[in-house]
């Protein structure tokens, strides 16, 4: 292990790590743990809300293209996003870089990107580990983890015992593919990883990550690579502002499966294709598998990454109150019995249907 090039990562860190910051943090980058200094007279009762993910073989295309100042905002938005759907503030996070050989100007990167999320969503980056794993993984080979602990009334968090019949499904645009999905990204477009090339991508794939895509007004890369959107503080000020019931983060699983989570029993969510058009990254990884519609719903987010469970009147203050924020979003469903007629053509809740999609998307 470089010991050496340890030191010299986390002084290339620093910076990134001091602008990720809270009034709250007590001490500075480099001990042993991170402390956090909870003010509880802000709060009748206090529940801490914690979680922890990574971003996957986003990493693949990363690595590829050499691109790794990005992928540190998708391992925030898988956190914190997560955090967030209970309603609870994101207070701090720490994250994980385990690496074949450390190399200083990467990690530094790395955690440039973890600092901007943390930015994004108003949380600290209180510290974390890089370790270097030699003869594990390969020098190029790198892997990202974190951990969250964020802060929510206990009469205040949201979910499932919150929805009721009636209440309006409004849907957040994501910003693309997000950091789920990718294992079937590369096998579309990529078929078997290669082995001796920076993510199991060769040549011919490389060259296909960078050439532009009229489709997409962008490399096929650039547009893989862009970042996961933040919701947090979106959808905390949406809660603060509107009656706001429940949120459901879709990640892996696509948009019934994760809907499905914040559905209680006796309860049908449904989503309509035709309230939006999925952006053209969708379509292109439909057409180059090709992937039924069915396995794309239940792959990827198909545009829509995040939902807020409202009360029915709270549905134009809350679309005003995204619109002012500068977040797409818009009317896509609604909560109704179980015992509705209405037919549904997908749906996935475990051993219940509690959410489905019907309809078409706008040609």
């Amino acid at each position: 292990m470089d010991v050496a090039a340890g030191e010299r990562a986390v002084e290339a860190m620093r910076g990134h790590v001091a602008r990720a910051s809270r009034p709250e943090v007590v001490g500075s980058l480099g001990g042993f743990a991170g402390l956090f200094a909870l003010d509880t007279s802000r709060y009748r009762k206090p529940l801490l809300a914690s979680s922890t993910d990574g971003v996957g073989t986003k990493i693949a295309i990363a690595r590829a293209l050499d691109v790794h100042d990005t992928v540190g905002i998708d391992l925030v938005a898988m956190v914190v996003d997560d955090l967030v759907v209970c309603g609870a503030e994101p207070l701090f996070l720490l994250d994980y870089i385990a690496c074949g050989s450390l190399d200083p100007r990467r990690v530094a990167l790395l955690v440039s990107g973890v600092a901007t999320g943390c930015e994004q969503a108003g949380c600290a980056l209180v510290g974390g580990e890089t370790a270097e794993h030699p003869g594990l993984m390969g020098a190029d080979d790198y892997d990202l983890a974190a951990t969250g602990i964020g802060v929510v009334e206990a009469d205040e968090v949201l979910g499932p015992e919150r929805v009721r019949p009636g209440d309006a499904l409004i849907a957040m645009a994501s910003s693309g593919v997000h950091s789920n999905g990718f294992s079937l990204v590369r096998h579309l477009l990529f078929g078997q990883a290669e082995a001796g090339f920076p993510g199991g991508i060769g040549p011919d794939g490389l060259a296909a990550l960078r050439r532009e895509e009229s489709t997409l007004g962008t490399t096929l890369g650039a547009a893989l690579l862009t970042p996961t959107r933040i919701y947090a503080k979106d959808c905390l000020a949406l809660a603060a502002q509107t009656e706001v019931h429940a949120f459901a983060h879709i990640t892996g699983g696509g948009l019934a499966s994760n809907l499905a989570r914040v559905i209680p029993a006796g309860l049908m969510a449904t989503l309509d294709r035709a309230t939006w058009t999925p952006p053209p990254i969708f379509a292109l990884l439909a057409e180059r598998g090709p992937v039924a519609g069915e396995e794309m719903e239940r792959t990827f987010n198909q545009g829509i990454g995040m939902i807020a469970v409202v009360a029915p009147a709270a549905v134009d203050d809350a679309l005003a109150a995204l619109a002012a924020r500068g977040l797409p979003a818009w009317l896509a469903g609604h909560v109704t019995a179980a015992d509705d007629p209405e037919p549904a053509e997908t749906g996935v809740a475990g051993d219940r249907l509690t959410a489905r999609l019907i309809g078409t998307h706008p040609a």
